[in-house]
């Protein structure tokens, strides 16, 4: 019975989390999607995020503010990137390398440290926790409690950037954006700044990014300057599982959606397998090999086709 609870603890706090990186794995969908490029400044604007909401929350600033900021940190960083892709033609891969190092350095002077804690300081969660009646607290248990509270936090925010994000795509810019990704030299000829699309892509994107490192940071109570290593990966493995389980979905509120739901699945996976008996210091490795097998399913599919 006790092996059971663990699992359904350990998956409640999963949703939790893959909820949060949710919002990362819709940045990088922007970017590997739409935009049809791999954007390697995500690593670092997770961190930024997480780096500066932390050390705003831990001088006084309210956490939702600090939160807004990290956005507009992830928006900057995403803006060096593409001016540097676009304007001094740097090939996009080797711009996002750039500013992913860049931006270990600058998360470093905004912490003045490696790591802080948010262990004395208010976060989203502590501000939720004191509006909970004292008969609920008390008849839940601690950590159950955080799981619900990080899943009712990363369900508002998914719904909401959906609705958001599904809006503006819909609009003259969003469509002249994804039409960028699609065929670039089409969106030249009608007369459309293909350089500032992809900026624009990029600024979102890494916004995106950011907001979800904050948002990650303030559940977990500390912020790390090494805590977006390997994001794309993870935001990665995320958009493949939600393609392999949601098939062919045409909409583009389906393919949002998919995103967000890869996201959980990815980190139930992982935490199971951590229950099983997987060493914590493996998971890189089979984070690689889920991407690995998402990515070969559809190959496999089409030559079972083609064999039958």
């Amino acid at each position: 019975m006790n092996i059971f609870l663990n699992i359904f603890f350990a998956i409640l706090g999963a949703s939790g989390q893959g909820l949060l990186w949710a919002v990362l794995a819709l940045g990088i969908y922007i970017t590997f999607k739409i935009l049809n490029v791999a954007d390697m400044t995500c690593d670092g604007s997770f961190a930024l995020g997480g780096c500066l909401s932390v050390t705003l929350t831990v001088s006084g600033w309210n956490p939702i503010l600090s939160l807004l900021l990290s956005v507009l940190a992830g928006m900057a960083a995403g803006m060096v990137t593409g001016f540097l892709h676009t304007k001094l033609k740097i090939p996009v891969i080797l711009a996002g390398i750039l500013s992913m190092i860049s931006l270990y350095s600058i998360n470093l002077r905004i912490m003045g440290q490696p790591n802080q804690s948010l262990l004395k300081s208010d976060t989203i969660v502590t501000m939720i926790k004191k509006v909970i009646p004292d008969s609920v607290m008390d008849h839940i248990k601690y950590s159950t409690l955080n799981s619900l509270i990080v899943i009712g936090i990363g369900i508002i925010f998914g719904v909401l950037l959906c609705f958001v994000l599904y809006w503006f795509f819909g609009t003259e810019a969003g469509s002249a954006l994804r039409a960028t990704g699609t065929n670039e030299d089409m969106i030249r000829a009608l007369g459309q700044n293909t350089d500032r699309m992809k900026i624009l892509g990029l600024m979102i994107s890494n916004g995106l990014i950011a907001l979800s490192g904050g948002l990650v940071a303030q559940s977990q109570g500390y912020g790390d300057v090494i805590m977006g290593q390997g994001a794309i990966v993870i935001g990665l493995a995320s958009i493949v599982i939600g393609e392999v389980f949601f098939g062919r979905c045409t909409s583009f509120k389906s393919k949002l959606i998919s995103v967000i739901v890869g996201s959980v699945i990815y980190r139930v996976i992982i935490a199971l397998v951590l229950q099983l008996g997987l060493n914590n210091n493996d998971q890189k490795l089979f984070t690689a090999i889920i991407v690995a097998i998402a990515l070969a399913v559809p190959t496999i599919k089409k030559q079972a086709q083609n064999w039958r």
